[in-house]
């Protein structure tokens, strides 16, 4: 700690304060390269990176570069909760942490039970638990497909979608329609909360049903006083099997006066999953509430705490942690948190494709999606 930190130290952030605080939470992390001074932000094909003047108060323009967006920063965000880029295990301090896999068998057949291996996870995927790839798949009870009964008493597989229907009681009286009235929304939040905590961090849209849940955690990298480096590249072709000859290429990189990370908690959106009414509990108790403002913590901690590798040749590292002008401290223990908030049980859903279906051509036609965004963000690097 320097000098000047001792005197007027960094203010600790914890979950139990940040949620009785004010609303928004905003931090702001200055970064830097690990080497050099270039770096490169997201970018499209033929059309690079987004360079843009921003006016100031004197009557300046600064030249702002947008490096990752509001989705690739909930990309970045989700993925420090995987061990690795393709290892969809949580890490072991969120061991315990409900969440959906899809999974499927490694050889065709309608038996779960038969070498399953994960395909995608809700932490993985851009519409989190509304993929179709989770809504339209058979719940498992340990190795079985669950069921349900249906209208004319008999037994069917349980998919999700029926069963996230049921738990939130949106069926609108004598309809065949899902739509939550009012009181039925605390039923969405708890049932969420239940079964991917995460989703309601960073939102979730049921378009279908008319729900839609913004995200708590909002993030965007931008680049102060930026200006464009224009390089090239070339590919060999050496054994000449293609006929791309040795194509050169341009690659867009860029320089900063300062690199910053903005991170925006909206406390107040989580404070309104639950509250007391008289003496019911509605929605998400206290403790289950300041588990989330935990984990949204925990996740800018983790991806701050080391370099980062926001893409190839944008490996960044975290030099100050401001909330406006306050130097700030972030002060979690998930581990604690996960252990003193009541989750679901067993924490992980499993959701089974039957391989042949998951995999069969023209998957996309025939599974409609019932979501109408996420954070999938193709970017080029």
């Amino acid at each position: 700690m320097s000098e000047a930190e001792k005197v007027n130290p960094p203010r600790k952030l914890t979950p139990a304060d940040v949620l009785k605080g004010e609303s928004p939470l905003v931090l702001t992390a200055t970064l830097e390269p690990i080497v050099g001074d270039r770096f490169q932000p997201a970018g499209f094909p033929e059309i690079g990176h987004v360079i843009y003047k921003a006016p100031r108060k004197d009557g300046s323009t600064q030249n702002v570069c947008i490096v990752d967006s509001a989705a690739s920063m909930a990309n970045h965000l989700e993925s420090v909760c995987q061990r690795g880029a393709h290892d969809l295990d949580l890490v072991e301090e969120l061991d315990g942490m409900p969440y959906i896999r899809c999974v499927t068998n490694t050889t065709e057949g309608n038996d779960p039970t038969e070498n399953r291996e994960v395909v995608v996870t809700s932490l993985t995927e851009g519409h989190r638990i509304a993929s179709s790839y989770f809504i339209e798949g058979a719940v498992l009870s340990g190795d079985a497909k669950a069921t349900k009964k249906n209208k004319d008493g008999k037994d069917e597989p349980l998919t999700l979608e029926r069963d996230l229907i049921d738990r939130f009681g949106i069926v609108l009286p004598g309809s065949s329609k899902a739509h939550p009235p009012p009181d039925k929304w605390w039923n969405v939040f708890k049932t969420i909360f239940e079964i991917d905590p995460n989703s309601l961090v960073h939102g979730v849209l049921f378009p279908r049903w008319q729900i839609k849940i913004p995200r708590a955690l909002t993030a965007h990298l931008e680049a102060f006083g930026a200006g464009r480096v224009d390089r090239s590249g070339v590919k060999f072709d050496r054994l000449g099997k293609t006929s791309s000859g040795q194509p050169i290429f341009a690659v867009d990189d860029a320089t900063a006066e300062s690199i910053c990370a903005t991170f925006v908690l909206d406390v107040s959106l989580i404070r309104s999953f639950g509250r007391m009414r008289g003496n019911d509990a509605l929605g998400l108790s206290g403790q289950q509430q300041e588990f989330l403002v935990a984990l949204a913590l925990w996740k800018i901690q983790k991806l701050l705490a080391s370099p980062f590798r926001f893409r190839s040749g944008c490996h960044l590292r975290c030099t100050t942690l401001k909330s406006y002008d306050q130097k700030v401290e972030i002060d979690v223990d998930i581990k604690k948190a996960l252990k003193d908030t009541a989750l679901g049980n067993p924490p992980v859903t499993d959701v089974f494709w039957p391989r042949e279906e998951l995999y069969r051509e023209g998957q996309a036609e025939a599974t409609k999606s019932t979501s109408g965004d996420g954070d999938s963000e193709e970017i080029e690097e």
